[in-house]
């Protein structure tokens, strides 16, 4: 396994494992896992469907527990969840009865912040995400990218640090996913937070990511630490760029090798 250099580090796990289930029946989720993630730094996690990889961000957000090993956010190794971290979720779980607007300021409720100094941030937050023109909209009103836009914006309201998004584009379609995914690395680019992104798309990992982590099947640990080697800002282009073609093939061998995916079938 190859670790890049990077920067001071934002969030660390040391020995991290993992285990559900009874003393007779164990779960082993996450196994002997080491990784630093630079402060500032865009680092994406790819791998099979139960690899451990949302019980990882569960674990650095303290909405779980490691059975074994420590795990230091920002330097502070407390079992309280980090004051500046935000979480993305797959489903954008908006408050229907509330507008755009209300819904991006909810988090000001949260935490007993006056809603009248944060309005016009975030009204500028929906600016950015392209939902200007929809902030006194209601949910129902608007499509899924929309909505999942709405999400992001809600979630970076209070600035925070930390951002942690569990395959926050799983349930939209392929184009809704890249505009969103070109959306993503914009703000990331304006905010600068430290961002750990769950996804089970190889593409999505590699055109958004800073490094890349790689995970085996379950019992999950880190098989591989990709950097990539591309500027910034990738948008669209990236996908003809030599490095997304030559990581993208490199991770997929990986996932062939492991049995996670499979070769074409044999003609007969």
């Amino acid at each position: 396994m190859r670790e890049g250099t990077v920067p001071r580090a934002g969030v660390s796990l040391d020995g991290v494992s993992k285990v559900f289930g009874s003393a007779s029946a164990p779960v082993v989720a996450l196994e002997r896992v080491d990784l630093t993630i630079g402060d500032g730094e865009f680092v994406a996690v790819v791998g099979p469907s139960g690899c451990g990889k949302s019980t990882l961000m569960r674990l650095i957000s303290r909405l779980s527990m490691p059975t074994s090993g420590e795990i230091a956010v920002f330097g502070d190794r407390s079992a309280k969840p980090p004051a500046d971290m935000s979480i993305v979720f797959q489903s954008h779980v908006l408050l229907a009865w509330r507008t755009i607007v209300e819904n991006v300021l909810f988090p000001a409720d949260m935490v007993g912040v006056s809603k009248a100094e944060l309005r016009g941030r975030a009204r500028e937050l929906l600016a950015s995400v392209g939902l200007g023109d929809f902030a006194d909209r209601y949910p129902h009103e608007l499509s899924g990218g929309m909505k999942q836009r709405a999400a992001i914006a809600r979630a970076l309201l209070l600035e925070p640090r930390l951002l942690l998004m569990d395959e926050p584009f799983g349930a939209l379609d392929a184009l809704t996913r890249e505009q969103m995914r070109v959306d993503l690395e914009a703000l990331w680019l304006k905010n600068r937070m430290t961002v750990l992104f769950i996804t089970h798309s190889i593409d999505e990992a590699v055109l958004l990511a800073d490094r890349v982590i790689v995970m085996t099947p379950r019992p999950g640990r880190i098989e591989r630490i990709m950097d990539i080697d591309m500027a910034r800002p990738r948008g669209l282009a990236a996908r003809r760029n030599p490095e997304f073609l030559r990581k993208s093939e490199e991770i997929t061998d990986i996932f062939l090798s492991r049995g996670v995916l499979h070769g074409e079938a044999q003609a007969t």
